[in-house]
């Protein structure tokens, strides 16, 4: 396995990294782990506390037996920028040189404090190609690969979360249809629509699972990690509910709701501007997806099926782990899809 690399994926609640291969069977995980990080290591997705970072890192290998530390980054925080953007046709290494040129008028960080990237999508008119533009800022991606590399990591490349999902989670769906994957982070959510595996829209609602812990905690008065076990076992207050819990699950519902509402407003908009390519299907993945409720909050509001996301449903995977990868099969999508850009 001397040339396999390592999805991680770095969370405000925790790490998970996968590695797998390719084989004329398919696709097999080789190894996976995960472990949890304390609050404040991370904020708005860049690390703030790298010693802590970099010692959870050298935890998570040593107790998951990687065979590499070459490893892909996932970037993919409320900070980062990913907007459609149509440029002249031309090799894809020519038009990621250009697009210093081509891109700061629409971003919010002068062009040397970026790092850009360019997805492409498809054919357009008149010489032109449609893609993804993404632009992430680069103090926050350096502070994380230094981070990576003090744990004696090898950060191969970076990649942007939205692509990996993509990669990872690729349903059979019929080819005048688009599915919505939603990923509930603990800070963002992220909503990127795909056809026949490839991203055609992105957006990264700055709210998640986190936003009802804290206002929880802010509203009732209560200790975060009181606030943080009444969120996951009340959830939206599906089953019979005691009178006190009444004001938590309000409280739930309400914060839910927004998101709910952010996530509809993002496909009707992705309807609205591309009428002939239906979204008839959404994918729920992340920590956000295990609130009791939600799921069923979601499809009612969107109006149709919501699947839950599993990383490892498309893999091989060993007898030996199947117990404990299916515990965390909708938080390990991220680290799959990173892993599986070196396996594809």
């Amino acid at each position: 396995m001397g040339n396999s690399i390592v999805g991680l994926d770095i969370g405000a609640s925790g790490i998970r990294a996968a590695e797998v291969t390719r084989t004329r069977k398919g696709t097999k995980l080789l190894r996976y782990h995960s472990l949890p990080l304390p609050g404040g290591v991370l904020q708005r997705g860049e690390v703030v506390e790298p010693q802590i970072l970099t010692s959870a890192l050298k935890a998570l290998w040593k107790q998951g037996r990687f065979s590499t530390n070459r490893v892909v980054l996932g970037i993919g925080n409320d900070r980062v920028i990913a907007r459609e953007l149509t440029v002249p046709s031309a090799p894809l290494p020519l038009i990621r040189e250009s697009l210093p040129f081509q891109v700061q008028d629409v971003l919010p960080v002068p062009v040397a404090d970026a790092i850009l990237d360019f997805y492409p999508v498809a054919e357009a008119e008149h010489g032109q190609v449609q893609g993804l533009l993404v632009a992430a800022v680069k103090e926050g991606v350096l502070a994380t690969i230094e981070a990576v590399h003090k744990a004696k990591l090898e950060a191969v490349t970076v990649d942007f979360i939205p692509f990996a999902l993509s990669r990872a989670l690729l349903p059979p769906v019929p080819a005048d249809e688009a599915i919505a994957v939603v990923d509930v982070g603990a800070h963002t959510t992220t909503v990127v629509i795909v056809h026949a595996g490839v991203p055609q829209f992105v957006r990264i609602i700055p709210t998640g699972g986190d936003e009802v812990t804290h206002t929880l905690h802010a509203r009732l008065d209560i200790e975060r990690a009181v606030a943080e076990d009444a969120k996951r076992s009340l959830g939206l207050g599906v089953h019979e509910i005691a009178p006190h819990d009444q004001p938590a699950v309000d409280t739930i519902r309400e914060v839910t709701g927004e998101l709910v509402t952010g996530v509809r407003n993002t496909v009707t908009y992705f309807a609205a501007s591309r009428p002939e390519l239906p979204v008839r299907r959404a994918v729920l993945t992340g920590d956000g997806a295990s609130l009791g409720g939600f799921p069923g909050a979601l499809a009612e509001v969107l109006r149709m099926p919501v699947d839950a996301g599993n990383a490892f449903a498309p893999l091989a995977v060993r007898e030996r782990d199947r117990a404990r990868t299916a515990a965390d099969a909708h938080r390990a999508v991220v680290a799959v899809g990173l892993a599986m850009r070196s396996a594809a």
